[in-house]
């Protein structure tokens, strides 16, 4: 039996330090690297360890921050100084019994908590492992007393259900708040990830393997037609956009400002994609600000002008706008709107409106609900299958994105996307058009570049999309899982095109749940600007290392690949889509996930 002392300094009552009994192999090792640097923070800002020389809130030479981001970094509460996470943990341990599901053994053992896990530690003569559970991953919690023990379920962001069977009923109580408190804190820098130091990956490692220059090297051996412009390397431009972009060899920086004073929240048109078969490219923007008087911009104009003229002789252009036709005509009451077709000669607007926010979110949990009611009739099931209007989702996006990728390969156009905001709806179909034409994106490495290109990068909103699963009893604000419909999206070209992928399914769930909850920074914050801000690039590790180590490799790979040069244009009819039983029955019916 090995014993490690934890620090759990308070602030105003001295300190104190509770110490851990963990038995068998080397859990001890495991438990030193959840807490490599104890729990107490001594930065202001609440970076462990952070010298106050290189704390990010100090520091002149980044952006400053605006009060949004204020509260959505550091919470909108006093982080640690302030606030220790152990003046969180009203309970630190307790004898209890873990049930994981069917077909699992339940497990026995002392339960402790920490600033960020939750621990099982097995007696001594106890065969099984150490269990971990990152309470960022906990979804909804609830707790029952009943004599003289309770119960806490938790429901977690993977949509795994846990049930703890805890002797003595204050203990239940104290460990259900500890929990409920420590996993819904809000600042990022106090998150996991910023404590997490694996041994064999080394901080800095993998951030560099997807900069937006390498895939614009790749852009330039096609093309002469397009440069890789800074114009937003303070973020001042576009917050949500990183600090290089790919535009228009032919529109300077100063007509790029005048775009994204044109476009909301400044996104204004960049390159996504070069299909070099075609000489066409694909772009993405957020909506025009045209508002109720109409307004032009010339420089918008002439920046897709440019587009075509860089193009193939005589291209012509699509702008695919997510909203539905009402949709975009209502936006310029409120100062949106579309593209005026006077203004724009060569292009062609077109709307395939995809659900987004609460709709979509609501359609996640209903699916995830209809998934807990197997034991029902089949027709039943599948009427509530059916209700929840999830596939129907799926079909949307890959019908929208087979429309691009037609406009592209087929018709030999160029296609800019928007909805709104142009961090969601419009992410989505950029990316899967980029499967369906593009054989390297179908590659391991090709589709972590993707992931990190599109969608990171790009400035999709993780930390307010992701916040909550399907299980949160708070009212959905930013919350929706368009990131989770691409991955299904993915998933259903994998099963209909077995052999045109060379990475499998685990890749995929491996994204789902770093995206919800990860001891990795990769999916931290909602922008570049953001990651900036925390230094997550030089403060935490990439999940890349993580998942490139070749360990993982040899599970995460396809072994019926079969590179092919050609495009894979999936099937939308009704028979051709699957439920995804890999993700949303993998912990209620293991056996029946294929």
């Amino acid at each position: 039996m090995d014993e490690i002392e934890v620090s759990l300094t308070g602030s105003g009552r001295g300190p104190r330090s509770e110490v851990l009994a963990v038995g068998g192999g080397n859990s001890c090792e495991t438990v030193r690297s959840l807490l490599p640097r104890g729990l107490l923070n001594s930065c202001p800002a609440g970076v462990a360890s952070c010298p106050a020389s290189s704390c990010p809130f100090r520091s002149p030479r980044w952006p400053r921050l605006t009060l949004q981001e204020s509260v959505l970094l550091l919470g909108p509460r006093p982080t640690p100084s302030a606030m220790e996470f152990s003046e969180l943990i009203r309970t630190g341990r307790a004898q209890a019994k873990l049930l994981r599901g069917p077909e699992v053994p339940p497990l026995h053992g002392t339960l402790c908590v920490t600033g960020h896990h939750l621990l099982l530690l097995p007696g001594p003569q106890a065969t099984s492992d150490l269990w971990l559970l990152l309470l960022r991953s906990v979804d909804s919690i609830e707790k029952r007393v009943s004599g003289d023990s309770g119960t806490i379920t938790l429901r977690c962001k993977d949509l795994r259900v846990l049930q703890l069977d805890i002797e003595g009923v204050e203990a239940t109580r104290d460990i259900a708040r500890s929990i409920e408190a420590l996993s819904s804190l809000e600042s990022v820098i106090t998150s996991f990830p910023f404590f997490y130091r694996p041994k064999g990956l080394r901080l800095g490692d993998a951030w560099h393997f997807h900069p937006p220059e390498r895939y614009y090297k790749r852009v330039a051996r096609e093309t002469n037609a397009w440069r890789l412009s800074e114009v937003n390397e303070d973020f001042s431009l576009c917050p949500s956009y990183p600090r290089a972009v790919i535009v228009p060899r032919a529109v300077d920086d100063d007509a790029l400002a005048r775009c994204a004073r044109f476009r909301q929240g400044g996104r204004f048109p960049v390159l996504s994609y070069h299909h070099a078969p075609s000489g066409t490219v694909l772009l993405r923007s957020s909506q025009p600000l045209t508002g109720p008087q109409k307004r032009h911009c010339a420089e918008d104009e002439e920046l897709l002008w440019a587009v075509l003229a860089g193009a193939r002789p005589g291209a012509r252009g699509f702008i695919l706008d997510t909203r539905s036709a009402q949709a975009a005509k209502q936006a310029r009451v409120t100062g949106g709107g579309t593209e005026a077709r006077a203004a724009y000669p060569g292009w062609k607007r077109l709307h395939r409106p995809l659900e987004r926010g609460r709709p979509l979110q609501e359609s996640f949990v209903r699916l995830v609900e209809a998934c807990g009611y197997l034991e029902q009739s089949t027709d039943c099931w599948r009427s509530r299958l059916e209700a929840c209007h999830w596939l129907g989702h799926v079909k949307e996006a890959l019908s929208t994105a087979c429309l691009a990728a037609q406009a592209m390969e087929r018709e030999g156009a160029c296609v800019l996307v928007h909805g709104a905001e142009g961090t969601d709806s419009t992410l989505l179909v950029t990316s899967l058009a980029q499967l369906i034409l593009d054989p390297s994106s179908r590659t391991v490495a090709g589709f972590q570049e993707l992931v990190e290109r599109e969608w990171i990068q790009a400035g999709h909103p993780f930390q307010l999309r992701c916040a909550h699963s399907a299980f949160s009893h708070a009212r959905p604000k930013h919350e929706a899982p368009t990131f989770l419909l691409f991955l299904d999206c993915v998933w259903q070209l994998g099963r209909q095109f077995p052999l045109s992928l060379e990475f499998g399914e685990g890749l995929l769930l491996a994204l789902f749940e770093h995206a919800y909850a990860s001891p990795f920074g990769t999916f931290l914050c909602s922008s570049e600007k953001e990651r900036c801000l925390c230094e997550v690039r030089t403060r935490t590790h990439s999940l890349w290392s993580g998942l490139n180590q070749p360990k993982e490799q040899r599970k995460l790979r396809n072994p019926l690949y079969v590179p092919s040069p050609l495009a894979i244009w999936p099937s939308v009819e009704p028979q051709s889509l699957r439920l995804w039983q890999g993700l949303f029955l993998r912990w209620t019916r293991p056996n029946l996930q294929r």
